[in-house]
């Protein structure tokens, strides 16, 4: 069990978060509208651990990321943003085939993606990311890698490494049925999972693509019965759901002005990261995560020009 009120210690490490999973290309319309009305499209830098890694160094800490791109002009492309954000490409494998995008219809509500997948499942378990894993704190994965193979055995390895030294490892089961080869029942290996991690932020969609509609309180459960220690669960404009089976809180948006909701959730997750390592209280970074995803949401892309931790605390009175 992770208590609300608790402050993690961590080892002295060169590297704070190691995210492991998608670097791809997302593929945004230029107008709001809920099918593919639109006939122009902008890129961005997409993937979920990716966009966190990014954030997370904006924000205050260090962080790395391990995945696989293709050698093509858009691998070319994530790889330029990176270095041009002063992160290290060293954990990114570049590999014989297409870069995955995911098209997006710009939104204010809930994004609907449309999925291309290619190189990013092809991520292995390297001396880079074994090395990475050495040296960090805390270890954040998503269900992409885990959807297919060779990813799903890095993964595997990677909970077990982490696990015998010691370190934090988050999981965001944003489960969708899309990334998943046909006939396999990608839901039961998702709830598989949960167990073996310390935290999970569902959002209401994720829960329902895994359990079908329910009350979010009796979603929450649903986790921790799983044997989630920490459950988030956002609710978008509607605030979030914090869990650890002997606690259970609400938490109200922060969100004043929504332009664009695409990578959401990875801010959230960034300002929580952010907060935990710095040294702040579970219920503190919460806020801070919270907080950290209010101001994304001003901005269209999943990865905007985030201020320092502390400059955000004070602009939302925290």
């Amino acid at each position: 069990m992770i208590y609300l009120d608790e402050r993690f210690t961590f080892e002295d490490t060169s590297n704070d978060l190691l995210t492991v999973g998608e670097l791809l290309v997302d593929m945004i319309s230029n107008e709001y509208g809920d099918g593919l009305q639109s006939d122009g499209y902008t890129r961005f830098f997409g993937g979920s651990p990716s966009n966190i890694a990014i954030n997370v160094n904006k924000l205050g800490i260090r962080a790395q990321i391990s995945s696989a791109v293709g050698e093509d002009g858009l691998g070319t492309f994530l790889m330029n943003r990176l270095k041009a954000a002063g992160m290290s490409t060293e954990g990114i494998q570049r590999v014989d085939a297409s870069t995955s995008l995911v098209v997006l219809t710009k939104s204010q509500a809930s994004p609907i993606p449309i999925f291309y997948r290619d190189a990013d499942f092809r991520l292995t378990f390297d001396a880079n990311l074994e090395r990475a894993l050495k040296n960090s704190k805390v270890v954040h994965f998503s269900c992409w890698p885990i959807s297919q193979e060779p990813s799903r055995h890095t993964i595997e390895r990677v909970i077990e490494e982490a696990k015998n030294r010691g370190l934090l490892i988050g999981f965001d089961p944003n489960y969708h049925r899309m990334i998943w080869q046909p006939g396999e029942n990608g839901a039961e290996f998702v709830k598989s999972m949960i167990s073996r991690v310390d935290i999970v932020k569902p959002s209401e969609d994720d829960a329902e693509r895994l359990f079908g509609k329910d009350e979010p309180f009796n979603q929450v459960k649903k986790f921790l019965d799983l044997g989630a220690k920490l459950v988030i669960m956002t609710l978008g404009k509607q605030g979030a759901i914090v869990s650890n089976g002997y606690e259970t809180v609400t938490f109200q948006s922060l969100a004043t002005e929504v332009v664009d909701t695409t990578g959401a959730g990875d801010a959230f997750w960034s300002g929580f990261y952010a907060a935990l390592i710095q040294g702040y209280t579970v219920r503190e970074a919460l806020n801070l995560g919270f907080a950290v995803s209010a101001y994304k949401l001003r901005y269209t892309g999943a990865v905007v020009d985030l201020p320092k931790l502390e400059s955000i605390k004070e602009q939302f009175g925290l």
